[in-house]
């Protein structure tokens, strides 16, 4: 009977033993599984960040290339400015009869040419004459009688590129007379 015993206990161990390593192979494999999760949830949510930093650096390098583009065309169209002031100084000094009108026609025609192209490229020319006077549109050269804040004159044309200035108006603003300048005589 002791040899029954000895027989029956050994197994009895083995299986009890055999239940506990698999209990620990589990629980060691449940701990595997929950770091391996946790490791592919930090990957999933890193990948999507990386994913979020690249569509906004695309964007930003879009909206980057699109103002190096809109500022390249602004310094061309600035550039431009004079030449047109220059033409519309020639045709409002010339006469007909200077080398026929003719002459005068083609450097007209030039003139709206170049006008419509610009515009067509956005350029707006600011309205100054009787406006009010607007320091951020416009240049006050000198002030003359006339009607207070009022830009009673333009010297040079102001433009704008979209919402850009390119360039301020020289303008003439009205200032009042005072009726005390008569007293102090």
């Amino acid at each position: 009977m002791a040899n029954e015993e000895m027989d029956f206990s050994p197994d009895q161990e083995g299986v009890e033993r055999g239940e506990v390593e698999e209990a620990e192979d589990l629980e060691s494999l449940k701990k595997a599984l929950e770091e391996a999760k946790e490791k592919a949830e930090k990957y999933l949510v890193n990948w999507q960040r990386a994913e979020a930093d690249f569509i906004n650096y695309k964007r930003r390098s879009e909206q980057e290339r699109a103002e190096m583009a809109s500022s390249a065309n602004a310094n061309l169209i600035a550039d431009l400015l004079p030449v047109l002031d220059d033409l519309e100084r020639a045709l409002e000094s010339a006469s007909d009869d200077f080398d026929g009108p003719t002459w005068v026609e083609g450097v007209r025609l030039i003139y709206r040419k170049l006008k419509a192209v610009l515009e067509d490229q956005g350029l707006l020319e600011i309205e100054a004459e009787g406006k009010e006077f607007d320091p951020n549109l416009h240049e006050a050269v000198m002030c003359v009688e006339g009607e207070e804040g009022k830009v009673c004159e333009e010297i040079q044309k102001g433009y704008k590129l979209g919402d850009r200035l390119l360039r301020p108006s020289r303008v003439k603003v009205g200032k009042e007379q005072d009726g005390s300048g008569s007293d102090e005589d």
